[in-house]
């Protein structure tokens, strides 16, 4: 089973990614946490380059993601669900629509036809939305911002209805959760509805 972690900054996707993989580990599955971009050497380097480096225009940004995504997907993702395990990501596909498409203003339909390529038309089983209102994101983040969280109200504000959009428009895969709640609440919704997923017909 693959499943994304999607939301704003700040959310708690990081957290809950650990919880839900110490749960399904007591369970007996075997669990690969990853991230994007972050999952491999290359996306590590990339990722220090998207969120630290120097700026870059979207077009840039947009491109640097998938190229990580593409690596991600072959190199960690696909052969983790070949041998059977459940695959947990911290972002994915939907991250891009978001931020790049709508956020960045690049369009969300070319953003997604991009990156699906790159990821070999892999979506996730399931992804979890944790919704938050981009007004906490300060009281949330601690520490210098990246290249992305200082990117303003708006920017963020519109990267939260992208995600709201597409939960909408494919209700059989996203589920979301109010991140405002707390941390042990959050990751008790999640345990929830993953294992009715698990539990379901494949």
């Amino acid at each position: 089973m693959f499943i994304s972690f999607e939301g704003g900054d700040g959310a708690g996707k990081t957290t809950q990614v650990a919880r839900l993989a110490e749960w399904l580990r007591a369970r007996g599955h075997e669990v690969v946490v990853t991230q994007e971009p972050g999952g491999t050497d290359l996306g590590r380097a990339l990722r220090e380059l998207i969120l630290h480096g120097e700026e870059m225009n979207p077009r840039t940004e947009a491109l640097l993601y998938a190229a990580d995504r593409g690596h991600h997907v072959e190199t960690v993702i696909a052969p983790a669900l070949a041998a059977g395990r459940v695959v947990l990501t911290d972002r994915y596909l939907d991250s891009s629509v978001a931020y790049q498409g709508v956020g960045r203003g690049l369009g969300a339909e070319r953003i997604e036809d991009l990156n699906l390529w790159a990821a070999g038309g892999l979506w996730p089983d399931l992804t979890i939305l944790l919704d938050l209102d981009p007004a906490r994101l300060p009281e949330r983040v601690r520490g210098s911002l990246d290249r992305l969280e200082r990117a303003g109200q708006e920017f963020h504000r519109l990267t939260r209805e992208a995600f709201l959009t597409r939960a909408a428009a494919a209700p059989g895969r996203f589920v979301i959760v109010d991140a405002a709640a707390r941390p042990e609440e959050v990751a008790e919704r999640v345990r929830e509805i993953v294992g009715e997923r698990l539990e379901a017909p494949r």
